[in-house]
């Protein structure tokens, strides 16, 4: 079977090694940091950091190929909206307007805009491949264990255990449906016109649907038979203690949270303004 579209990914990497707690403050550090900061240095720093987490952690782009595109779609998108809703925010942001290309009306090509835009990809190089790697490098039930071990609720972070343990069950669910429906002559190949296929897809969903609401009560079911969510705490089998190389992840995402605070002090505000100097 192929790797899951999202979900756990067998490696030996070095962030495979590491335990779930630290990856997720990792994680979050990251995630808040690139929320609350547009400093395009801090972000391309986070940026880097990602590219040699990525490197450590040995997942393949194929293995994600799929999320990743949709992240690439979406990316591409969005800059292109911005500029054709807000074609003069990085003007009125930074204060300055350096035109590079006159457009016609307020479509004027600017390098503030352009940096402006430079920014919110920035965001996306920051934040998501920090997400990506720790579902990919992380098993559901340590992933569990780890929500749990920074405070959220165990009925909540057993809720999501569940949700990406499925995912590779739905996978394999549809590609067994669309081959029976494909031996019934349901073609979703690219051989057949786009009408057909999202006609045949929506024959493959129905049945895909109705097995998964089926399984969730039968494992409802089953947990509640077993007496799951009876008591106020519970003990994970896949914790495991913090080792210094936890320790030294966990001490390295407060330094970065600490530093976007610093320079948000530094730059009064979330903005750092580069044009102020030219």
């Amino acid at each position: 079977m192929s790797a899951p579209v999202l979900g756990y990914v067998e490696r030996h990497g070095v962030l495979h090694r590491l335990t779930g707690t630290s990856k997720l403050v990792l994680v979050l550090a990251l995630v808040i940091t690139g929320m609350i900061t547009f400093d395009a240095r801090l972000l391309a720093a986070l940026s880097f950091l990602n590219i040699i987490l990525w490197v450590l952690s040995r997942i393949r782009l194929h293995d994600l190929w799929l999320v990743l595109s949709v992240i690439l779609v979406f990316m591409v998108l969005n800059n292109l909206l911005i500029y054709i809703f807000a074609p003069a925010y990085g003007t009125e942001l930074f204060g300055t307007e350096h035109i590079l290309l006159k457009g016609v009306g307020r479509w004027n090509l600017t390098t503030e805009q352009l940096f402006y835009q430079l920014l919110v990809t920035l965001k996306y190089f920051a934040v998501l491949p920090s997400v990506l790697l720790f579902i990919a490098t992380t098993r559901p039930p340590e992933f569990a264990a780890s929500l749990n071990r920074l405070g959220v609720p165990y009925r909540m972070a057993y809720a999501v255990s569940l949700a990406l343990r499925y995912i590779p069950d739905i996978q394999r669910e549809f590609a067994t449906i669309n081959q029976a429906q494909q031996a019934r002559g349901l073609d979703t190949s690219k051989n057949v016109k786009l009408g057909v296929r999202i006609r045949n897809l929506i024959s493959i969903l129905m049945p895909l649907l109705l097995s998964s609401l089926d399984r969730i009560e039968t494992i409802a079911a089953a947990m509640e038979l077993r007496g799951f969510s009876s008591g106020k705490r519970r003990t994970w089998y896949a914790a495991r203690a913090l080792k210094p190389a936890d320790w030294l992840v966990i001490g390295l995402s407060l330094g970065i949270f600490l530093l976007a605070v610093a320079l948000w002090q530094v730059n009064s505000g979330r903005f750092w303004n580069p044009f102020t100097r030219i």
